[in-house]
């Protein structure tokens, strides 16, 4: 059955962010808490939001490209799928399509409550098109997840190692002489996702929004999950519990090449090579102080 218009959207909640920045473990919380439905990785912006130019311009361009999408530039294109110009066409036959899927994973999920009565919480990876999935669904609330991107590019590198977790997802074992070109790519993708989150996040009113910052998250979690809980209307009740379970320090298998590592703060500075810390500094430093982390000397002095 096709779903009704604005059934579910007022009880859809987007993890948006930078992947590598806790939304896994965020999810898995939230996933343990009453009537909530998680949707893990469905990957709407990767397929919305193709990349262009392609990575590998990072490494064959002699300066750095500027990072869009697919949709961006072919927007104006009328044999572009997704054109502005038949918009009205795609548009509502679009958000019934992920309403429908969303639907359809609910009603297996086995929480006690009918999909219409569901708590949707959906981490989304690519969160370069967190404007248009906002847009598409304006009664949606939306979770900003920012990490320190310096941190999300150390993670992304160490996933880009040989027998790492990521390899069978489609990353690769980057030679020694591609990390510099793979740190700036890298750091061209969170500059870009962080600035999307942010459009999409300054969307909402303060009721239907929360920004939830990695570095917080860890050292508070009890008080962040709580705040999360407010927003999505869920009960809080078991966050104590539930965060307990969760602990970092709980899981076995972790550590360099696993899909949990270190989650700790500032860990960059002692992982990369200084050329590499300047690669990154260089591509990635004016989002760094518009989200709000400072490029003080002391964190400067380890780049020269």
């Amino acid at each position: 059955m096709t779903p009704s218009k604005g059934q579910i959207d007022p009880r859809i909640a987007w993890i948006f962010g930078s992947s590598r920045s806790g939304s896994t473990w965020l999810l898995r919380m939230l996933s343990d808490l009453n009537g909530v439905v998680p949707v893990d990785d469905p990957h709407l912006g990767h397929h919305l939001g193709v990349w262009r130019p392609i990575s590998l311009a990072w490494a064959a361009c002699e300066d750095p490209p500027e990072l869009a999408t697919l949709i961006d530039v072919k927007a104006e294109e009328p044999g572009y799928f997704f054109a502005d110009r038949y918009r009205d066409a795609w548009w509502d036959p679009l958000r019934l399509l992920i309403r429908a899927r969303f639907e359809a994973q609910a009603s297996e999920c086995g929480n006690g409550r009918a999909p219409s009565d569901s708590h949707y919480v959906v981490k989304e990876p690519g969160s370069h098109v967190a404007p248009l999935l906002a847009e598409l669904f304006p009664a949606s609330k939306v979770i900003f997840l920012l990490r320190d991107g310096r941190d999300v590019v150390d993670s992304w590198l160490d996933a880009y190692s040989d027998g790492s977790w990521a390899i069978p997802g489609g990353a690769f074992p980057v030679a020694a002489e591609g990390r510099i070109a793979l740190i700036r790519w890298l750091s061209s993708v969170w500059a870009y996702r962080s600035r999307a989150v942010r459009t999409a996040f300054e969307s909402r009113s303060d009721a239907d929004r929360i920004l939830i910052r990695y570095e917080q998250l860890r050292e508070d979690t009890t008080a962040c999950l709580d705040a999360v809980c407010g927003v999505l209307g869920l009960d809080p009740g078991p966050v104590p519990e539930v965060v307990a379970r969760h602990r970092f320090e709980r899981v076995s298998d972790r550590g360099s090449g696993r899909a949990v590592r270190l989650a700790t703060p500032g860990g960059w500075r002692g992982n990369l090579m200084p050329a590499e810390r300047a690669a990154m500094h260089e591509a990635i430093g004016p989002a760094l102080e518009e989200f709000g982390y400072r490029l003080g000397s002391q964190q400067l002095a380890a780049t020269s």
